[in-house]
């Protein structure tokens, strides 16, 4: 494949959509530092102007993941609106959105191995994207009277961890995953189940 030349700036995005494709077709394990170069049109060495190596590469693809997850999260959260139920429930359905419209940034947030604090930048966008979830379980459980009232930071991990799980389980394409329901069914039905159980949804007539 001939080389490709690159004004100084675009090298570096290159490389970064390179990755995401070999992710998609691979796995965040699947491929070398070599592959993304020769799927850039560039040679390793080049890679080492921008990157000290293939982890900071897929760390800095993870970071950009969490940054458009964030602001999916937060545009799906809107401030509360129309309410605090009505908000929450849509940011589960943003969080499904995110994994099948992003399959190349999914894995390397959650796949690679690639520590969250590994730097500086990809430790604060995943903690945004956490922020919005905790901003909205705080305010949905001001709803629970105080003495049953979890901590946020449990009552959103329990919606993160279960949103995960319909992802991983049956929203990306796994073999041997079909279900009879949809995974917005699935998780519109398990977070109403888990809401109930605080009080937050009224019990079925």
């Amino acid at each position: 494949m001939p080389k490709r030349g690159y004004h100084h700036g675009n090298l570096r995005q290159a490389l970064i959509e390179a990755t995401l494709k070999l992710i998609e077709a691979q796995g965040p394990q699947g491929f070398t530092l070599s592959d993304a170069a020769k799927s850039a049109g560039v040679t390793p060495a080049a890679v080492y102007r921008h990157f000290a190596g293939r982890d900071d590469l897929i760390a800095e693809v993870a970071r950009q993941g969490f940054a458009i997850f964030a602001d999916l999260l937060d545009h799906a959260y809107d401030g509360g609106r129309p309410s605090a139920l009505a908000a929450f429930e849509a940011t589960g359905r943003a969080y499904l959105a995110f994994a099948r419209k992003f399959p190349g940034h999914y894995p390397a947030m959650f796949e690679s191995g690639i520590s969250l604090n590994s730097n500086p930048d990809l430790a604060r966008s995943a903690e945004r994207a956490r922020g919005v979830l905790l901003r909205a379980a705080e305010e949905l459980s001001k709803h629970i009277p105080e003495g049953r009232r979890p901590p946020a930071s449990m009552f959103a991990a329990h919606i993160w961890a279960m949103s995960h799980g319909v992802v991983e389980l049956f929203a990306r394409g796994q073999p041997g995953t079909r279900s009879p329901y949809s995974p917005e069914d699935l998780l519109e039905s398990g977070i109403g189940i888990y809401l109930r159980g605080l009080g937050l949804v009224p019990p079925d007539a």
